[in-house]
Order: structure tokens, then sequence, then C-alpha cells
């Protein structure tokens, strides 16, 4: 359900894209801050709630833990969405943040947070204790597209509140759709070799949209090696909430424990029986894969402190030529990176001469991102070659 003009536009990116990401030192940053303890608090609150089927008061006490979250992080932007089936009522909770560049093209991240026959600690409350971490430090983060976070319920009865957001939301309201990345069972196993991440591809009928998954999944499986200590290995797409979007149309990707707990939708599916510190890993990936996702533009943000000034031009460039005149500079130590909008670099040039250059004649039409380094310091100029 995408306009002609993004169908364009995502096609084009997917296909110049490389499946070798860039390691990006700010996303390092903010996935440097992932906290093991925050992630063990929340699966133990988690499973505290108990059986989390819908129509259970359990259930919706977990909701109201994860919507209070949202809001005691500063979000304002929090739906519930309720819709009701043979089970009872329940309500997905979608909570927006607007992009800065793309604010009506959106980048799904989902999880379901209703269980069956159990407290459901890894499934899947690894999932939504996963989006809460994420969350917590995408709070004050730039992104260039808009980020929907969907904790969906219903998933145990049959992808009911996934079906529901796409039925009434995504279609009638013709959402524009980047991708979505589902999260379903990321807990590991207890006492086993938890060193391996499943990212799920889109191999399924109709085939349209399956080559930008793999692509999409190949980028995740990257981000996952270039932000985590764990390892990937890549499989098809199967019975979570990405297959009513893959039903749709969209590009999905998702994650999914590579050992198989034993203890799915049964008493046992408790904290005792997952591996916490692969959980911890899966969100330090997950974290990054997002921000090359969406585009993360705070570390694109000029830094006030820079006294050095900067003549930048032709803006927009027709030829791909770009000239660089640095003013009031006393340092020696200048340097430049040119990012295309998947956050690939695509140019790299250090040891700036004061007045510089830059003959880029072969690239491609489009929006580019220049970051200029003075002595560790950035400022950043976003630049239209035409």
């Amino acid at each position: 359900m995408k306009s002609n003009f993004t169908k364009i536009i995502l096609c084009f990116f997917l296909s110049i894209s490389t499946y070798a990401q860039t390691y990006n030192t700010f996303y390092q940053s903010i996935v440097d801050n992932v906290s093991a303890s925050n992630i063990l608090t929340d699966l133990t609150s988690f499973e505290n709630f108990g059986v989390k089927e819908v129509g259970t008061s359990a259930l919706t006490n977990a909701e109201n833990w994860i919507t209070s979250r949202y809001t005691s992080l500063g979000y304002t932007d929090i739906e519930l969405q309720p819709f009701t089936y043979s089970s009872g009522t329940s309500n997905n909770i979608i909570v927006t943040k607007t992009g800065t560049v793309y604010p009506d093209t959106y980048i799904i991240i989902d999880a379901h947070y209703d269980t069956i026959n159990g407290p459901g600690t890894n499934d899947n409350g690894s999932g939504t204790v996963l989006l809460l971490e994420i969350a917590r430090l995408l709070t004050n983060i730039n992104t260039e597209y808009s980020i929907k976070i969907i904790h969906f319920s219903g998933e145990e009865d049959g992808l009911i509140g996934s079906n529901y957001y796409v039925n009434n939301t995504v279609n009638p309201e013709n959402l524009d759709i980047h991708l979505v990345f589902n999260l379903d069972q990321v807990g590991g196993v207890n006492g086993a070799t938890n060193d391996t991440i499943t990212c799920e591809e889109d191999r399924s009928n109709p085939p349209a949209n399956n080559s930008d998954s793999s692509i999409i999944t190949n980028i995740l499986a990257n981000c996952i090696e270039l932000y985590s200590n764990l390892n990937t290995q890549i499989s098809y797409a199967y019975a979570s909430d990405y297959v009513p979007f893959e039903n749709n149309g969209e590009i999905i990707t998702g994650l999914y424990e590579t050992n198989e707990t034993t203890h799915a939708h049964t008493p046992t599916d408790v904290l005792t029986n997952m591996d916490p510190a692969y959980l911890t890993e899966v969100t330090k990936g997950s974290l990054g894969a997002l921000l090359e996702f969406a585009i993360s533009t705070n570390a694109l943000s000029i830094n006030e402190n820079i006294q050095d000034t900067v003549n930048f031009y032709p803006n927009p460039s027709n030829n791909g030529v770009l000239n660089l005149n640095f003013l009031n500079t006393t340092s020696n130590n200048r340097s430049l990176k040119i990012y295309d909008v998947l956050g690939k670099v695509i140019y790299t040039k250090t040891n700036l001469q004061v007045a510089e250059t830059i003959h880029l004649k072969d690239l491609q039409k489009g929006i580019y991102i220049v970051i200029l380094e003075i002595d560790n310091r950035t400022t950043t100029k976003k630049w239209i070659v035409n």
C-alpha cells in the first residue's frame, strides 16, 4: 500500500545498497548503553503478571505497565487500538516517533505481548522487553524515517491484533511502510551455547517483495554482527506478526532464537529457562539495525561548539562537484565522509586542505549527508545532487 513515488525511491536505494554495512561509531555509542540490568528487571516484571491471555486481568495489567513506561519516557503519541473477537477485547499498543526527513514513511518494529498457557517470559516477554529498552535509548535520538513501535495482542490466537492493524489502519490510511521488523521469542535457552540469532526473510508467495526482504534481512544480519557479539543465520519468516504485513505486500524481516526453547506455550516458559545475556546481545544488534534502517541523524547534527566555519557549495550540485572552504581554522586535522540515505559510506577523505574540491561525477541523483570532522568535532550538511 505504498505510493508509487515511495516504491521507486525504495527500490532505487535497495538496488544500490550492499550487504556489507559500514560500522557507525555513533550508533555504537547508543548501543553501548543497552542495560542488562534493565532487561533482567523487565523480564521479571513481565513474568510476574502471570498468564497474559486475551480477556484476562493479567494481560490488562501488562498493557498498563507497557503504556505507562512509554509515558514515563516522554513519548506522547501512544495509541491503544481496541479489537474484539471470541476471546474478548484487547488492545494493540502503538507508539509513534516522528522522523525528521520522511515523517510519513514508517519503520515498524513490533513484538506481541500476549501469552498462552504460561507467563511467556521468552514467548514473548523477550520481544516486549527488547522494545522497551530500545524505546528508552531512542527517546532523544532523531531518525530520518518515522518509527512505529507496536506491541501486538492476540498473536497467540492466530495473529489477531496484527491482522486487525493491517486491515483497519494500514490499508484504510494507505500507510507508507518502509519495512516491518518483527521480534518473537529471542530469549535463548538456559545452559545452551546461545551465540547465534536467526534472521528471517520473506520466501513466500506472492514473491514480489521477496528480493527486497532478502536485502533488508542481509542488512539486519550484518548489523547484528557489527553491534553485538552474536553470529547470524538466515531462514524463512513464518507464523508471527509480520505475516499479515507480508501478505499485504510489505517488506518484512525478523528475529527468532536459533536454539529454540522447549518451554514455549507452557507454564515453564519462565526466566530461569532462558538466557538474559543472550537477549541483551540481541537487543544491541536490533538497536544497531533499527538505527541503520531509520537513519539516525543525531550523529549528523551540528556541534554548537565548533568555531571553524565551512563554506559548502554548490548545493544542489548538478555535476557531483563539491567545494569546501574552511575559514578561521587553526586545525590541520580535517576529514569528511559522505553517506547515502541508507547510512552507507560512499566516500571518505582525510587531511583535507583549507580549500578542497571533491569530484564525484558518477554519483546517482539524490540526497546525501556530508559529515565534516575537525579535531573530533563534527558538523554536517545535507547535500543534494541533481
